[in-house]
């Protein structure tokens, strides 16, 4: 049976690359996979050779803090690769970690298959030359990423969003408000403040900050803070400190998210977990001063939030770096929840988003590609 290698470094990649190891092995009963990644792959059957926990950072000071174990655990893989000889390695997102991952492993005859192709037409567009060099194939989650790729003569598949068969969209709002002692009948506003450690950091103060001004022009306001796995408490004890009517609640953003009337969400796959929901919101995000004005004159989009680039335009309000404050973040808020028309209107065009995704199923055809192309370097060798 085949053997199949994964690599995936941050609490999203993880979700999606337990997924597509329940799909391998579905479709290759005795597939062995292996890999760097978290809980998500290990519950479905991966050997894990490693964990992301402490590496998942965004920003370039941020990732030098990371290097030193960053480097250890990239020589561990390829050594580990080398050894065992998988016949397929899947690189999961996680582009600068997994571009020179993927490039060893090639080099050395292993096909490389990219799930959740990087946003390389986002930000270092000359990248896409690396890619087409070393994946056999690149498979995306976005309908107008594949264009795209193809224009750059790299292949590609798109194989749709695996977050829409991933995802509960039927749960109820009671349970969760009855567990953390808040109203069923108050207006709750769910705050997403991302998954990796220093994105909290940067982004749950204001949130809270935004929520007492929040509090002061509608009182009967609640709040619901979706807490990442993986994350340590400290993070989270100005919301466990906060007088305001809050719940903080760990592992489910589902759940958080059926419970609410609106969102505020770091920019990232939340959003589109959000958008899945059919949930109105105001994407925020910051990095560090020094990351943002090194990166931004490389940046060829005008917006960064996921719904709004699958959208094609703005459909809902972004506040990134100088304007994340928490007087732009309630006055937002406000807005979806005075008035109507906005909301509703955000709405359909949320829903315009997720029929853009395509259907259910993309994990399994991500499964089905990884073992086409593990097959045909099979056959080759």
């Amino acid at each position: 049976m085949p053997g199949v290698m994964i690599s995936c470094g941050e609490p999203s990649g993880d979700l999606y690359a337990g997924a597509l190891a329940s799909a391998l092995r579905a479709q290759a009963p005795g597939v062995e996979v292996f890999g760097f990644g978290g809980p998500r792959l290990a519950a479905a059957g991966g050997q894990l050779l490693g964990s992301y926990e402490g590496l998942a950072v965004t920003g370039l000071s941020e990732v030098l803090r990371t290097l030193p174990r960053t480097w250890r655990m990239y020589r561990h893989l390829v050594d580990q690769a080398i050894r065992r000889r998988p016949d397929v390695f899947v690189a999961i997102d996680f582009a600068d970690f997994n571009f020179r991952l993927g490039q060893a492993l090639h080099a050395r005859g292993i096909p490389v298959v990219y799930y959740i192709g990087p946003q390389l037409w986002a930000w270092r567009p000359g990248r896409m030359q690396v890619i087409k060099r070393f994946a056999d194939r690149v498979l995306v989650i976005f309908p107008f990423e594949q264009p795209l790729y193809e224009q750059a003569g790299v292949p590609v598949e798109f194989v749709g969003h695996p977050l829409i068969d991933l995802i509960d969209r039927h749960l109820g709002r009671d349970p969760l408000l009855t567990q953390h002692g808040l109203s069923h009948d108050a207006r709750t506003i769910a705050l997403l403040p991302g998954s990796r450690r220093n994105e909290v950091a940067s982004t749950l103060p204001t949130l809270l900050e935004a929520c007492g001004r929040l509090r002061e022009a509608e009182p009967d306001l609640q709040f619901l803070v979706a807490r990442a796995p993986g994350l340590p408490d400290e993070l989270f004890e100005p919301a466990r400190r906060s007088h305001l009517p809050i719940g903080l609640h760990a592992g489910d953003t589902d759940a958080v998210l059926a419970a609410s009337d609106a969102v505020i969400t770091a920019s990232g796959t939340a959003t589109v977990q959000t958008a899945l929901h059919g949930k109105p919101m105001v994407i925020v995000y910051r990095l560090s001063p020094l990351t943002y004005r090194l990166g931004r004159p490389f940046v060829k989009v005008d917006t960064f939030g996921m719904v709004n680039l699958i959208a094609g335009r703005r459909i809902v309000p972004e506040l990134i770096q100088d304007d994340f404050t928490a007087d732009r973040v309630c006055d937002e808020t406000l807005r979806i929840l005075r008035d109507t028309v906005y909301a509703d209107r955000m709405r359909v065009d949320l829903a315009g988003v997720v029929q853009a995704l395509g259907g259910s199923g993309a994990s399994a055809r991500a499964a089905r590609a990884v073992l086409e192309v593990a097959a045909a370097g099979a056959a080759q060798t």
